[in-house]
């Protein structure tokens, strides 16, 4: 463990690596997996870890490769923030895979120099988590709003009907979720502390077996998806709840599973900054998208006045304008209940 590090994270200096995912769907070069098989989460690479999509009767389908992508960007930007905590510093920035660079201004409380170290120290380590959970779920969020409109990250393999489909911004909270448990913990490393933590999730939202994952997605073709194949499935259900109306992700559960039968889907909250505000920060995220053919488009969304048009975007006041627009084109493509299970 490096020595500069409080959030237990091994190699916090390099950000996470890619995963490979897929869709919930029975299509062909989907990987479905159990429960008991998961392995040793790894934060670097080269453990034990498997990747998948997994079903929960609660969490409805779950790609443990987008949840243990988010879990890490969790922790990655929880330690960025931490330094900069350490250091004083009112501004950084960061970014993921894409080009887009995101902006952080921090305003600290006004007794921040009058505290003791210790309290200081624990502050910073509690304020770095909740920011570095709300970092990753925004800008994880930005990704699948990018892919909507047209952008990936390989040229020859198109993101848009991974957009927002139904498995995937629950997947991604919920791996940011299971990030602050793993750096909170006291007892084990991060990634010892991530894999329990992934486990007990899993128990509790009754996880089901590879072969009820396949079921269940074979039960919803034709209705949310069609094709055989992974490089041509067309996604036609898509889950744009991100928690902008009442704070809460819902899963999409398959209807009329034997297995699960009149079970509730379990929502989880989405990160806020109530804990900073509490301890007297005051936090502004802004996002530059850089994505050449996406960033025109988003802007005349976002400003609609020429006029009064800005390179960034403020995720918190941007966002609902943006998946309202969403919405609608969703309905256009695919109906008027294209984001109802």
């Amino acid at each position: 463990m490096e020595a500069t590090s409080l959030l237990r994270l091994r190699g916090s200096k390099h950000s996470p690596r890619i995963r490979l995912s897929s869709y919930a769907s029975s299509t062909l070069g989907t990987v479905f997996i159990g429960p008991g098989h998961l392995g040793m989460h790894s934060y670097r690479g080269g453990g034990t870890e498997k990747n998948g999509i997994m079903y929960t009767c609660r969490g409805g389908h779950i790609d443990i490769a987008h949840l243990r992508k988010a879990a890490d960007w969790t922790a990655y930007l929880a330690e960025t923030t931490y330094k900069e905590l350490k250091q004083g510093d009112t501004t950084f920035s960061f970014k993921l895979y894409e080009p887009s660079r995101y902006f952080v201004r921090l305003e600290y409380p006004a007794n921040w120099d009058d505290l003791e170290t210790l309290e200081k120290d624990q502050i910073a380590r509690d304020v770095s988590i909740k920011l570095g959970q709300y970092c990753a779920f925004t800008a994880l969020t930005w990704h699948e709003i990018l892919t909507w409109f047209g952008y990936s990250s390989l040229p020859w393999y198109p993101e848009f009907p991974s957009a927002f489909s139904w498995e995937d911004t629950f997947s991604n909270l919920l791996g940011t979720h299971l990030a602050v448990e793993a750096l909170l913990s006291r007892r084990h490393s991060y990634d010892q502390a991530l894999t329990l933590a992934l486990d007990r999730e899993l128990e509790r939202l009754d996880v089901q077996s590879k072969g009820t994952a396949i079921r269940a997605a074979k039960a919803v073709k034709g209705r949310w998806y069609t094709g055989e194949l992974l490089f041509f499935v067309d996604i036609k259900k898509r889950n744009l709840d991100t928690g902008l109306d009442d704070g809460f992700v819902t899963p999409w559960l398959v209807p009329l599973l034997p297995e699960c039968e009149g079970v509730e889907p379990q929502a989880y909250p989405v990160p806020n900054l109530r804990l900073l505000q509490m301890h007297g920060f005051s936090v502004t995220l802004e996002i530059e998208p850089r994505e050449h053919l996406q960033k025109g488009v988003i802007r005349r969304i976002v400003y609609p006045d020429r006029k009064q048009r800005r390179k960034r975007i403020e995720p918190a006041v941007h966002f609902p304008i943006i998946m309202d627009y969403i919405r609608q084109d969703a309905i256009e493509r695919y109906g008027p209940a294209a984001d109802v299970p």
